[in-house]
């Protein structure tokens, strides 16, 4: 059996303050056909990344729904998560070749996991590239899963995917009966399903990083971090990862910062377990920084959890989400909802989250980034109209029960 991940328990009606009781009822609605079907979520990992924080609140949803779910994460190893880690580089663009030896590793450690995975599941739902390959691996126990639906979800922009990678990928997905997308521009031409559903992520409103923080309590996190909270504060919260772009970050802060004197940032994020480059790029945003005491670099290796990322999204005059590739970027919608305008990469998921000068900023280079940080520091009461422009654009959009919204009727439609 693969390993299960242990989960608190959420209350749908604990959403009715905050969406609407209209909302609800529409969920339990939807949820009414599948109640005590079996779903289990698997993925690579249980912390550290978007799909372990949408999976801890949407999993804990679909049970109390009356809805039998789980969520397992893969037996993984350094090597495996290596050969994943440039997976993913080479599905968003990166020039990697897919070698017999990384297939065979790949394909092999998903095999081990396969047969680890027990029957008598309604649905699985695979996430991302790592654990692709199991229903190709699990085809053969016809009796054990034929009456099993499978969903790939795909968290990632493989809008330039590398040929070579995506091609290797592609059979094993083309066998699920629905593939879900953040976004129609991320699908490839080449993927021939049935069914190819967007439904972009989700925040969850009520978890400790979302959250309401009363100030002065986020105003002493700050400080006991290092952050003087009577200056101005430029924040990206990320893994530290290259399509995140924090050496950019950096380079956009200096040239902001000799117009508006005083200002610091703070680099956060955390490290995950799927992610063997992570500590590579740490060093090298650590070397960026060059000892600039007004640059603080935190992460989960610095006691940095949900609260403190909570304080730090709160206490922010700026938040910036300069990707170079995103798949849809939570954090955009988490400083949003906090009331925050946020300075985003024009990327992937961040322009479904970003209404250009509206509740935010998109950019495409380090020049216009550090210009639209000094624009906001020059403004802060436009700054606040943004934050709460785009806190409602949240609410109508990007809350976690709309996303239970659009799982239960794909599951709905896949039983019909």
């Amino acid at each position: 059996m693969l390993e299960k991940v242990p989960l608190l328990e959420k209350h749908l009606d604990d959403y009715v303050g905050i969406v609407g009781d209209e909302v609800c009822e529409r969920i339990r609605a939807a949820a009414a056909p599948l109640q005590g079907a079996r779903v289990l979520h698997l993925s690579a990992t249980a912390y550290g990344g978007g799909v372990a924080e949408l999976l801890a609140t949407h999993v804990p949803l679909l049970r109390s729904v009356g809805v039998d779910a789980e969520w397992h994460v893969l037996r993984g190893s350094d090597e495996f998560f290596g050969v994943t880690k440039e997976v993913h580089n080479g599905l968003q663009g990166a020039p990697v070749e897919m070698t017999p030896a990384m297939r065979k590793v790949y394909l092999e450690r998903v095999l081990d996991n396969a047969l680890a995975l027990e029957r008598g599941w309604d649905y699985i739902v695979v996430h991302d590239p790592q654990p692709a390959a199991i229903l190709h691996h699990v085809a053969d126990r016809h009796d054990a899963f034929a009456d099993t639906k499978w969903i790939w979800r795909c968290h990632i922009d493989l809008t330039d995917a590398r040929p070579e990678v995506w091609e290797f990928f592609r059979p094993f997905v083309e066998q699920y009966d629905a593939s879900v997308w953040t976004m129609p521009e991320f699908v490839p031409a080449s993927l021939t399903m049935d069914r190819i559903v967007q439904a972009p992520p989700c925040i969850d409103p009520l978890s400790v990083k979302n959250l309401d923080l009363a100030m002065p309590f986020a105003t002493e996190i700050t400080r006991q971090y290092g952050l003087d909270p009577q200056r101005p504060i430029v924040c990206q919260v990320s893994r530290f990862d290259p399509w995140k772009d924090p050496i950019g970050v950096i380079e956009a802060y200096r040239i902001a910062r000799d117009e508006v004197p005083g200002a610091q940032l703070l680099l956060a994020g955390s490290m995950a377990t799927d992610d063997p480059e992570g500590f590579r790029v740490w060093e090298e945003v650590e070397a960026a920084r060059a000892g600039d005491p007004d640059i603080r670099l935190l992460s989960n290796l610095h006691q940095v959890g949900a609260v403190q990322i909570n304080a730090f999204q709160r206490i922010a005059d700026v938040v910036v989400q300069k990707s170079l590739r995103e798949g849809f970027g939570l954090t955009v919608s988490e400083a949003l909802w906090k009331g925050r305008p946020v300075i985003g990469g024009r990327a992937g998921g961040i322009t479904l989250q970003i209404r250009d000068g509206v509740d935010g900023y998109l950019v495409d280079d380090v020049a216009t980034c550090a210009r639209r940080i000094v624009d906001l520091l020059a403004d802060p009461g436009g700054a606040d109209r943004m934050g709460e422009i785009g806190r409602e654009h949240v609410r109508a959009n990007f809350l976690a029960t709309r996303e239970l919204t659009d799982w239960l009727g794909l599951m709905g439609d896949l039983n019909g």
